[in-house]
């Protein structure tokens, strides 16, 4: 037989030198192949890559406590062996070996503080089964004596295990909890209080059969005789049993004989109950009958008088008295007469809710007299409507065309009259009451009374707009300034003085002042007299655009009709979309066709001064912006018609002065700074004094548009001589950067522009100041690039030996270049110099010029110096010296 690894010393040193420091001893250490399992299911356990690996149980003593623990090593790339994992044995809870290993060799190892019980355990193989019960029966005895427990051993049998102990008890040592060291110990079968996994009785059944089989003194070998035995004497309990029955059956009779003669006696007593039942029902039926009776009579009493108390309420109820009846039918409607006719509407009106549910019962509107009653009330209620619609319309009629008739009311020649309709709303409010009353009764009919007061109204409000805006024409006194602000045939100062035209602004804004605190109001009052379930627009002593209401002669309660909602449903708050849509659709009948008198204003100012249109913009967008009740619709409409209008027409003067910019392309060759150029700098400064509220997205909007087609048309006109392109071009975005300076710190389109044409200005200069140098150190510079264009591909060793790069060719072109640099350098001054129109722009050109030469000859100076190291030239300090004194 080969010897055991658990034998061979040199593993146990190599084990305790892999160890060494933790002052651990090896108790034993054998080799073994790890692989991969999965608990309780080693049937269908998949063979993996074996890896040896040893395993070493070891043992540490402090004080008296001992802890035990195995020890996994493996072997590093060296052979060395090297510590891989550690288990404490006081965590060892099964031992399994796995039973789809033929030769029983492989087995798991369970510790119960895994983190993740989940994960596969290891297995571990032996060599055969002598090794594998070595290592077993070593950690069982370590478990028993350090930790005083086993763990479970399940797949291999106990008895074996002990048969095996016994013959091979010298191999089997275990350490003791001595002072001595290891002491070798025989491990026997009664040593090994291994659990099985399945146990066939439990403890309690265990400890009953012992107390059972204690009773009885016989082998336990003699099972049939002791069945036997139990089977007699359960024979004879049973026969015990029914011979006690068969003793007791005397006094079972005498119990019978008991139970009948009482059952009996309650017999007869159940038949006397039931006959004192029967005539107690019957003296019950009777009494019930007699009470039913009573009450029958009592209800129908009570019932009889409150019928009587309901139809003389009924009668009450239906009863017209006759001053109401004759105001309905044929009364006046004089103001005189108005009370007697509200007291009627209102007594009408409670009359007809009266006569519907849920006031009136049910059952009373299928009665004949109620449904009279009802075609009676609705004959008054349609007579009364039709006489009242007909009088308010020849009164609202009759009303107007008083006015129209009266030319006092409107504005005459040399005077502007302020429309006053106070007295128009103070006879209207008469019969405000009277309107609530009438919706109340049928909305119906308010559509055409609603229709005849706008038809009326409207031609009262168109005539005072007419007359108001031709007196308002008249008599502003304003010069016209002419529309062309940048024709390049007009002189430069046409439009630098140009004629003050505010008046034409302050007449627009007094229209406004006048007309539409004039129409908001008109609107509003409209929507309550005429009974529209509206919010107010201002409420009572309220402001109009930051100002008072232009009606200082007004009550101060205006549009408070002094009324109160008839029907509780009816509350102000309460509008829906469809009557929102209906006042709008009647504010449009009552203002149709009064924005033509707005127009003609517009119109008016716009020929007079075109930039005016800024102002009146702002003027309109304030106005607009203070419109916000919900019966100030068309008001809104109009303003924002009007706001339209002159949006219209001042693109109109944009686009025509585009066109006028425009027209300097087809003109004749284009020297200097373009006319247009300064002309935009007081058009745009007059545009900003005009600017008033939200008017600059107008401007801002013209800004952009003038001053692109000013850059288009500039490079248009300067491709047309592309010898002087650049000079052309950084003379005029010279001149529009230093007349806009000013108004391009305050405003921010103007500001972009700004540094758009510095760009531009900046780009132009580099082109023209590049090809003036040029002109004069062409050869320098040409030989310049041809050296950078070399340094790509080869070293600069090599350029010196490149044809036309040689030592002798950069002597000839030094002195050809630089012999009269002086005077190159005041060539290249004249030559910017001659075709300049604007002086003041020379020096800072002249010094653009002198750095950007400065800059390229210093880079030629470097190269010079790097490829031509031994070749002398002007330094980069003498030139500066030189440019310096020039």
């Amino acid at each position: 037989m080969a010897k055991s690894s658990a034998d061979d010393e040199e593993l146990r040193r190599a084990c305790e030198a892999a160890i060494e420091g933790t002052k651990q001893k090896i108790v034993m250490s054998i080799r073994v192949a790890k692989s991969r399992g999965i608990w309780g299911k080693s049937g269908k356990l998949g063979r993996q890559m074996a890896k040896p690996r040893v395993l070493a149980l070891s043992t540490i003593s402090k004080g008296q406590r001992t802890t035990a623990f195995l020890r996994v090593l493996k072997y590093s790339n060296g052979g060395v062996l090297e510590p891989a994992k550690l288990y404490k044995l006081k965590h060892l809870s099964k031992v399994e070996v796995v039973g789809n290993d033929p030769s029983g060799c492989t087995f798991m190892l369970g510790f119960d503080n895994l983190r993740s019980q989940s994960v596969a355990p290891s297995q571990w193989t032996m060599r055969n089964i002598d090794d594998r019960n070595r290592l077993l029966l070593c950690i069982l005895n370590i478990c028993k004596d350090v930790l005083g427990r086993l763990p479970k051993v399940v797949g291999v049998d106990v008895v074996e295990m002990a048969l095996w102990a016994k013959e091979n008890t010298p191999s089997v040592v275990t350490q003791r909890n001595l002072q001595d060291g290891p002491v070798a110990a025989t491990v026997t079968e009664s040593d090994l209080k291994v659990t099985v996994e399945k146990e066939l009785v439990s403890q309690a059944e265990e400890e009953d059969m012992e107390a059972l089989l204690g009773t009885y003194v016989m082998g336990i070998g003699e099972a049939e005789a002791f069945s036997e035995r139990l089977k007699r004497e359960l024979q004879a309990l049973e026969a015990a049993n029914v011979h006690a029955i068969l003793e007791s059956e005397p006094l079972i009779d005498d119990v019978l004989h008991g139970l009948e003669a009482a059952t009996n006696c309650v017999d007869d007593m159940d038949e006397w109950l039931g006959i004192f039942n029967v005539k107690l029902r019957h003296m019950r039926e009777d009494i019930e009958s007699i009470e039913t009776r009573n009450n029958k009579l009592e209800m129908q009493s009570v019932n009889n008088k409150g019928l009587i108390e309901e139809l003389d309420k009924l009668l009450e109820r239906l009863r017209v008295p006759s001053e109401y009846a004759a105001s309905l039918t044929g009364g006046s409607f004089d103001e005189a007469r108005m009370l007697q006719n509200i007291e009627a509407c209102e007594w009408l009106t409670g009359a007809l809710r009266g006569l519907e549910a849920p006031k009136l019962d049910r059952n009373y509107a299928k009665m004949r007299a109620v449904k009279e009653k009802r075609a009676e009330l609705e004959k008054l209620r349609s007579t009364f409507v039709r006489r009242a619609s007909e009088f308010l319309r020849n009164y609202f009629a009759s009303l107007v065309d008083f006015m129209i008739s009266d030319k006092s009311y409107f504005s005459q020649r040399g005077q502007l009259k302020r429309p006053d309709h106070a007295d128009l709303r103070y006879k209207c409010r008469t019969y405000a009451r009277l309107l609530q009353h009438l919706k109340s009764l049928d909305k119906n009919c308010l559509g055409a009374l609603r229709k005849a007061y706008c038809g009326s109204l409207n031609l009262l409000l168109r005539r005072e707009a007419r007359e108001f805006a031709n007196e308002l024409r008249a008599s502003t006194k304003a010069s016209r300034n002419p529309t062309v602000w940048l024709e390049a045939s007009t002189g430069s100062g046409q439009n630098s003085n140009a004629a003050d035209t505010s008046t034409v602004s302050e007449a627009y804004a007094k229209m406004l002042t006048i007309f539409i605190p004039l129409l908001v109001d008109e609107s509003s009052f409209f929507a309550h007299f005429m009974c529209f379930e509206v919010p107010a627009l201002v409420p009572p002593g309220g402001l109009v655009n930051g100002n008072k209401t232009a009606y200082d002669n007004d009550d101060v309660n205006d549009d408070d009709l002094g009324i109160m909602d008839i029907d509780d449903n009816d509350s102000k708050t309460g509008k829906s979309s469809a009557e929102l849509a209906a006042l709008n659709e009647s504010l449009q009948d009552l203002l149709e066709g009064i924005q033509e008198d707005f127009y003609a204003v517009v119109d008016w100012a716009y020929k007079i001064d075109p930039l005016r249109c800024i102002s009146m913009h702002g003027i309109t967008e304030r106005y607009l912006s203070g419109q916000k009740a919900d019966a100030a619709g068309f008001v809104r409409l109009l303003l924002g018609d009007l706001e339209l209008r002159i949006s219209t027409q001042f693109s109109r003067f944009v686009d025509e002065a585009c066109h006028q910019i425009e027209r300097n392309e087809r003109n004749v060759k284009q020297m200097g700074v373009l006319s247009y150029i300064s002309r935009f700098a007081t058009l745009a400064t007059r545009m900003e004094q005009y600017i008033q509220g939200q008017s600059r997205d107008l401007v801002d909007q013209a800004y952009t548009k003038f001053v692109s087609i000013m850059f288009v048309t500039l490079e248009k006109i300067a491709q047309t001589d592309p010898k002087n392109a650049d000079m052309f071009l950084l003379e005029n975005y010279a001149a529009f950067q230093n007349s806009l300076y000013d108004l391009a710190n305050v405003v921010p389109t103007l500001a972009k522009f700004y540094h758009q044409a510095s760009e531009a200005y900046e780009q132009a200069c580099t082109r023209h100041i590049t090809v003036i140098i040029y002109s004069q150190f062409e050869r320098l510079f040409q030989f310049t690039r041809r050296i950078e264009d070399l340094m790509y591909t080869i070293t600069p060793e090599e350029i010196p030996f490149q044809l036309g790069l040689s030592k002798m060719d950069l002597r000839k072109m030094v002195k050809s270049s630089l012999s009269a640099v002086d005077k190159n350098i005041s060539v290249m001054y004249k030559k910017l110099q001659k075709n300049l129109t604007s002086e003041e722009l020379l020096p800072s050109l002249w010094d653009k010029c002198k750095k950007e030469f400065l800059d390229k000859y210093e880079s030629f100076a470097q190269l010079v110096a790097k490829i031509y190291p031994t070749e002398t030239i002007p330094s980069v300090v003498e030139m500066r010296e030189l440019l310096a004194s020039m």
